[in-house]
């Protein structure tokens, strides 16, 4: 298996879009979550992440230029409270939600997404990205994308980890690379090395992003034996939060 260097990865693909990367850290005991977003229009670009009682949420920098709130405003992580301890929900959009509600009233992340399908943005159908971190560490993944512009078929992949290796993690993001058809992300997420703490991590990440089109990153780091969190945001527009 291939470990791939997620600085390098970032570094060669200027629109990778948005992003979740779920992993372990080396030393074993903690967790990793980061959430990224990117983006190329001034209404896209006009966001921060703002910390919520559960989590965070997408909102706008300068309201006055904000043009069309749909696709770009919603809660990206939030913690839900279950009988086994704290599972983290991360999504690129408002799936969040629906995973949120269906969890909590005991049902599965599986019977959630498949209500759900890729956003309705042609010509580009961005895929709909989603992350489960389990309270041991364990964590999922999934992809909701179109099969192809023309068939409008909903494809439905996800990804169980369920026995995490430390040092190691997973990222999957919404798109191969740029264009003016954005092309979607294909294959399996794709093996990242965890070899630094949270925060070093974020700058690291961070610094690796296109400068011109990044816009917001979240990284939080959780202790698996007492579930307590520490987190770091990074917005363009106001720096670390």
């Amino acid at each position: 298996m291939r470990i791939n260097d997620i600085n390098h990865l970032l570094k060669k693909n200027p629109y990778p879009g948005r992003g979740i990367i779920l992993g372990r850290s080396g030393d074993n005991k903690k967790a990793l979550l980061a959430y990224f977003i990117m983006g190329r229009s001034e209404n896209s670009r006009n966001r921060v992440f703002a910390q919520t009682d559960d989590g965070i949420k997408t909102q706008a920098f300068d309201p006055s230029k904000m043009t069309d709130p749909s696709l770009i405003i919603y809660h990206p992580v939030r913690r839900l409270k279950l009988p086994g301890g704290i599972t983290h929900i991360v999504t690129n959009g408002d799936q969040t939600d629906t995973l949120r509600d269906f969890l909590g009233d005991g049902k599965n992340y599986l019977d959630a997404l498949l209500t759900r399908e890729y956003e309705p943005d042609a010509p580009n159908f961005t895929p709909r990205i989603s992350g489960l971190l389990f309270p041991d560490g364990s964590y999922m993944l999934s992809i909701l994308k179109t099969q192809n512009p023309d068939s409008r078929s909903c494809l439905r992949h996800f990804f169980t980890y369920s026995s995490p290796v430390p040092g190691l993690g997973h990222f999957i993001h919404t798109y191969s690379g740029d264009g003016d058809r954005l092309p979607s992300f294909e294959g399996e997420p794709v093996s990242v090395a965890i070899d630094c703490g949270y925060r070093e991590f974020a700058e690291r990440t961070w610094e690796s992003m296109d400068d011109d089109n990044k816009v917001s990153l979240y990284v939080s780091e959780i202790e698996i034996a007492s579930g307590i969190s520490r987190e770091i945001i990074i917005n363009k527009r106001e720096g670390i939060v």
